[in-house]
């Protein structure tokens, strides 16, 4: 996910820069609700108490899974709002009635071009799709790769949106930087005032057999969080599906629970299996039991005690 879109933002903002210390575009400068409107990506980011300093051998294998999780979505969408957000603090290339225009940009060796085009609604809420064409192909067009919507009028900081991820499409525009393992799409929305997140992953395994996956998280003024991560695909042992949901807790000091219920398909219990872990300050266990369903003991054994979780019971929602 962060190669085809690292590969995309250094290529459009290195071209960006450039230009925009020439006298070739009009230097018209979009207007600042435009800059302020697209989020940045610490403010669209999942905030998961964390130490460097602690070997992850140390660690509670839930946390450690949930920080994994929370990293991954963190990539995916930071690289996005970091281009959307930077692209519009140049100067913009043209405009035509309410629609912004920055771009076409590429570098003569690239094999694809990408432009980013804003449509202000009046409203406070703007349109942007950012797209870009093959140089490959004589015939090809503009496509959108990623395009979204973002509403400003709750105020500076308080806005939501949302925006869409195609990886097909960008394979299609450079299949030659774009990244193998990606493909499918991720749909992504945020509220900022609610201090909210939510994204929505369609995909494909190695076998072209479909996957699907969806996230939330939603933040604590404190610095408390509540994650939940659900995913349905054949996880292996045979072709049923298999659906995993891990639903993790945690409160401003860093201690927190994590509940993961797994069901369906080839699981060794067909009414599912649910474990519960906690960690302490240090993010290390200091409980773990299997709840309900683990007929054969591969969890493994329960440790400490669920009076040293900071929530004191496991609580399971259906799904993010």
């Amino acid at each position: 996910m962060k190669r085809s879109g690292m590969n995309i933002t250094k290529k459009f903002l290195v071209a960006a820069a450039t230009l925009s210390l020439t006298a070739c575009i009009p230097q018209e400068q979009p207007s600042t609700a435009i800059q302020k409107a697209i989020p940045t990506s610490e403010q669209v980011s999942i905030k998961l108490p964390g130490g460097q300093d602690r070997t992850i051998g140390q660690l509670a294998e839930f946390y450690v899974t949930t920080r994994g999780i929370t990293a991954t979505f963190n990539g995916g969408s930071a690289w996005v709002l970091v281009l959307i957000h930077t692209i519009v603090q140049f100067p913009v290339t043209t405009v035509a009635g309410n629609q912004y225009t920055w771009g076409p940009f590429s570098d003569a060796l690239d094999p694809a071009e990408y432009k980013l085009d804003v449509v202000d609604n009046g409203d406070e809420t703007y349109a942007w799709t950012l797209s870009g064409k093959s140089k490959l192909d004589a015939n090809a067009e503009f496509e959108a790769i990623i395009s979204g919507v973002s509403d400003a009028s709750p105020g500076e900081n308080l806005g939501n949106g949302n925006f869409l991820i195609d990886f097909d499409a960008g394979k299609r525009v450079n299949p030659i930087d774009a990244d193998p393992e990606a493909r499918g799409q991720v749909s992504v929305t945020y509220d900022l005032a609610e201090r909210a997140l939510a994204l929505h992953i369609m995909t494909t395994d190695d076998l072209g057999a479909p996957v699907q996956a969806d996230y939330a998280y939603q933040e604590g003024a404190d610095g408390s969080g509540d994650m939940v991560f659900g995913i349905e695909g054949d996880m292996g042992g045979g072709a049923e599906l298999e659906q995993a949901l891990i639903r993790s807790r945690w409160i401003a000091s860093g201690e927190g629970r994590a509940d993961v219920a797994l069901k369906g398909g080839n699981t060794e219990n067909p009414a599912g299996v649910l474990a519960s872990e906690c960690w302490d300050g240090q993010f290390k266990r200091s409980f773990f039991a299997v709840l309900a369903g683990d007929n054969s003991g591969v969890f493994g054994a329960a440790e400490g005690s669920e009076t040293n979780c900071a929530f004191a019971e496991a609580d399971m929602p259906d799904a993010p």
